[in-house]
């Protein structure tokens, strides 16, 4: 059912690799038999309607639907060399390598200060000068530090939607990861806030790999470097966002992309 191109050069390096992956919720199938490799240092878009797998595709990548009570997994997810779930037990290390932001913004009921270095704590680091300089540091990458940088200590609630998403993006990079997930990260935002998290991205890529599911088709043709539209569970095309958007292979691919359906 899929069309799945080999599109990289031999100058892009694979991050993340996924073969023949199959996800169940108990006895029920939601994804069958995906294969796609996400580049390095690249945008990768998931696109398709609501329910067709994009989200939960989107967890496996660090694990995230473990917690899911009878949730189990076929197939193949390697970040580098290593396959995250046959040869990684610690779940907290792949979530540190492999970041994630959720559609909703969700700080804590902490301070803005303490929400970057909580993780950094988390892991061990108690320095308050390494801390400190890592909170500014990470602000300053989440293009937030000269809106907040006088009020640290106040409570991250306190400031607009559209800030509070770039603190849990900035949140996530704390701990310095190699990949990020971005789950519709912009969904509940106004224009202004949406274009800023947008250009968040575009300046994110060149330090990390980031994959992200959105159902805007038009953010997916501006940031993405790649697509994959899903539909009922199905990987059905993957390829450039270019190509994807001005001369899919799939008829199914171009009815959704002219908005026939979903």
């Amino acid at each position: 059912m899929s069309q799945v191109e080999k599109i990289y050069s031999p100058k892009s390096k694979m991050k993340m690799t996924i073969r023949n992956l199959n996800f169940f919720y108990g006895h029920s199938q939601a994804l069958y038999d995906i294969s796609m490799d996400i580049a390095e240092n690249h945008v990768t878009a998931l696109i398709g309607p609501s329910g067709c797998g994009k989200s939960t595709f989107l967890r496996t990548l660090n694990r995230m639907n473990d917690t899911i009570p009878g949730a189990r997994l076929d197939g193949e997810i390697k970040l580098d060399d290593t396959d995250i779930y046959r040869d990684i037990r610690d779940v907290s290390t792949i979530r540190t390598r492999v970041g994630m932001v959720f559609q909703k913004s969700n700080p804590f009921p902490k301070s803005i200060f303490d929400n970057i270095a909580y993780g950094l704590r988390v892991n061990g680091i108690s320095d308050r000068g390494v801390i400190t300089e890592a909170v500014e540091d990470t602000l300053k990458r989440a293009f937030l530090w000269d809106e907040v940088k006088d009020k640290l200590s106040t409570s991250a609630y306190m400031i607009s939607g559209g800030q509070q998403q770039r603190l849990c993006i900035a949140r996530a990079l704390a701990v310095r990861p190699e990949v990020l997930l971005m789950d519709e990260p912009a969904s509940a935002l106004d224009p202004v806030s949406t274009s800023k998290i947008e250009d968040l991205i575009g300046e994110l890529k060149k330090n990390y790999t980031i994959v992200i599911v959105t159902h805007n088709m038009q953010q997916a043709a501006r940031i993405s470097d790649f697509t994959g539209f899903f539909y009922e569970g199905y990987l059905v095309e993957f390829s450039l966002t270019k190509k994807i958007f001005t001369k899919p292979i799939l008829k199914k691919t171009e009815d959704y992309i002219t908005g026939r359906f979903g």
